[in-house]
């Protein structure tokens, strides 16, 4: 005869034991994510790099450049960081451009809305205002078209524009392609 299993006999403990059971796994699953996080970020300030990509592929650059151009800039949604929209224009004579979604005269506090069909926006106080009156970009972050012919947004500032060794930097470093 083997020895009998515990059992719980008070209403109150069975109804409050397997409560703090399920609390006490969960818990023990939060650390264990929260360990694995920590890990993958090495505890670093910026964590950013660890996390998000540092490259945007956008897909065929003639297709991009299609849609840009009878249609305006694109607005892309805090692709940088801290709320920082950028704009990816493209013209004829300077090709490719990256810009941040606010004027250069103001803060990034200023959001901007692309006048539909046009290469100009409308400011946060109602102005029209031009793609180069637009902010420029981190120094580093820049369009790149590829030697297949695809697009790639690089968003570190600051660093050579590589993707894998196979792409070619197109930028005088202020955003803008000069191909």
């Amino acid at each position: 005869m083997g020895m009998r299993r515990p059992q719980l006999r008070s209403t109150f403990a069975r109804a409050v034991v397997p409560v703090l059971a399920g609390l006490g796994f969960f818990a023990v699953l939060g650390l264990l994510l929260w360990g694995v996080a920590a890990l993958i970020s090495h505890n670093g300030k910026d964590t950013s790099a660890n996390f998000t990509p540092t490259v945007q592929e956008m897909g065929p650059a003639s297709a991009v450049q299609a849609v840009i151009q009878p249609d305006g800039p694109i607005v892309l949604q805090d692709l940088i960081g801290n709320d920082r929209h950028i704009v990816l224009d493209y013209t004829d004579a300077d090709g490719f451009a990256i810009y941040l979604a606010h004027p250069a005269d103001r803060t990034f506090a200023c959001t901007i809305e692309v006048v539909k069909h046009t290469h100009t926006f409308t400011d946060c106080e109602g102005r029209i205002i031009g793609v180069d009156q637009l902010a420029l970009p981190p120094k580093g972050v820049s369009a790149i078209v590829n030697p297949d012919g695809s697009l790639t947004l690089d968003l570190t500032a600051d660093r050579p524009s590589t993707t894998n060794g196979t792409t070619t930097d197109t930028t005088n470093g202020t955003g803008t392609s000069t191909t």
